[in-house]
């Protein structure tokens, strides 16, 4: 089960920067998580500072 970015994502980076196995990448408007990758550690999670990204 890979996190899922929300629209609140003002694509600071910050979510990029604290996953370990790189699962995300910039979008158009928000960042993306590729579910493929996305081993469901969290630690996205913990770092968004306005807590668009949540467990799918």
């Amino acid at each position: 089960m890979a996190h899922v970015i929300s629209d609140e994502c003002v694509m600071c980076g910050a979510c990029e920067a604290t996953c370990p196995v790189s699962a995300i990448s910039a979008g158009d408007t928000k960042y993306q998580v590729d579910p493929d990758v996305c081993i469901d550690c969290g630690a996205c999670e913990e770092g968004c500072p306005t807590g668009a990204i949540a467990a799918e």
